[in-house]
């Protein structure tokens, strides 16, 4: 009997026992997790009720929500996409259902819901668990005929050194900014609907709702740019300046609503009127940024500079990052296994015949919203794919 051992009792790990095991009954298939429980991220994500992937249709370029990882992505999606794991789900009595922002969740809103398909499927087909088992060395593994690597994103470059493969240095991507800005942070609780969030000096930007946070800022803007910019933060320490409009509008729509105002509510107040809807506490906090003590001035007292003082504050609001904080109980990794060291059809290692990876343990990560399962689904797919093709033209 042929025998495949999977490393890594996540999402990818049972997602791939699954399919194989589907694919390949007769098979022969363990899955070896190092801690006491299996699929511990799985139950925590989405705040407890797991953003299984993404409806995608709001995603014109897979680099968008895939900073790493996004060609090889758009080749496996051909064979595993969304819309497959959409009905892989559903079809096996999971119903789902997809949110306006295009996130999708179990209909339960319970992450449970997730977990108990995978350990009922794993049960019913015979596939094995053993907790609270270390591998650290494919020596460990010389029985088995297939091993697949499913360990998830790792914090540290020695965490993988016993695959002996390339590896791209893991920093965290994913996490929300500390700001040193008392004023700033007094307004914590407020979201912003439609910031736009940057990098000075570089091509990365990220745009959604922002949520000002005790400690800084977080929400989905936020999320993105640290995505998007995970390397460049890493190497300065996250130490980086940060320029937010607040608007998400550009400068000429900007300048013409604040000249509207003007025209038609010359006598009333500056803080009296907000435009584009940004929350009362954020606008007094801009206004006291740009115009200093000027909120109960009139509008029509506003003359050219001041104006182009508060247009510059709504469009680009400059703030030093102070560090990174966690996202909840949530953390994924930007690196890993180099996708140079992968065959890209299969996933199988270029160094090892009949060693697999899949998930976050390769250099594949994206932003928030359900696109970091779908990786993994699709990944871990392929790889079962591989396998199950693999054993069959050995049996023929």
């Amino acid at each position: 009997m042929s025998r495949t051992a999977i490393i890594g009792g996540g999402a990818a790990g049972f997602f791939l026992a699954i399919c194989l095991k589907e694919m390949q009954p007769e098979m022969q298939v363990s899955i070896f997790e190092r801690s006491k429980r299996v699929l511990r991220k799985v139950e925590v994500s989405g705040g407890g009720r797991c953003n299984c992937t993404n409806s995608f249709l709001e995603v014109k370029d897979l680099q968008s929500v895939y900073p790493r990882g996004h060609r090889l992505l758009k080749r496996l999606f051909k064979q595993f996409d969304h819309t497959d794991a959409y009905r892989w789900f559903e079809g096996r009595g999971v119903p789902l259902v997809t949110q306006e922002d295009q996130c999708v969740f179990p209909r339960s809103q319970d992450s449970h819901s997730i977990i108990n398909l995978f350990l009922h499927e794993a049960k019913r087909l015979g596939i094995s668990i053993k907790t609270s088992t270390t591998i650290d060395s494919l020596d460990q593994l010389s029985d088995y005929d297939y091993v697949c690597i499913t360990t998830g994103g790792q914090p540290r470059e020695e965490n993988l050194a016993w695959l002996n493969h390339p590896i791209e240095t893991p920093v965290p991507s994913l996490f929300t900014f500390s700001i040193d800005d008392a004023a700033l942070k007094a307004l914590m609780g407020t979201v912003v609907e439609d910031a736009v969030a940057m990098i000075p000096g570089t091509k990365m930007r990220a745009a959604g709702p922002l949520l000002i946070t005790h400690w800084g800022m977080s929400g989905p803007c936020i999320l993105r740019l640290s995505s998007y910019a995970a390397r460049l933060l890493s190497e300065h320490h996250y130490q980086l300046p940060l320029a937010l409009n607040w608007t998400g509008h550009n400068e000429a729509d900007i300048r013409q609503a604040l000249d509207t105002i003007r025209q038609q509510h010359p006598q009333k107040q500056l803080q009296s009127i907000r435009p584009f809807s940004l929350p009362q506490r954020l606008w007094n906090y801009l206004l006291e940024k740009s115009l200093k003590g000027r909120g109960e001035a009139p509008w029509g007292s506003l003359n050219q500079k001041e104006q182009n003082r508060l247009v510059n504050t709504l469009i680009y609001s400059t703030y030093q990052i102070a560090g990174r904080a966690a996202f909840k109980d949530e953390f994924v990794t930007c690196g890993g296994i180099s996708l140079s060291a992968v065959n890209p059809s299969t996933l199988e290692s270029r160094e090892r015949r009949h060693l697999y990876f899949a998930g976050e343990v390769l250099d594949i990560d994206g932003v928030t919203g359900g696109f970091n399962f779908q990786a993994a689904w699709t990944t871990a797919y392929t790889v079962a794919k591989a396998i199950s093709e693999d054993f069959s033209q050995k049996i023929l």
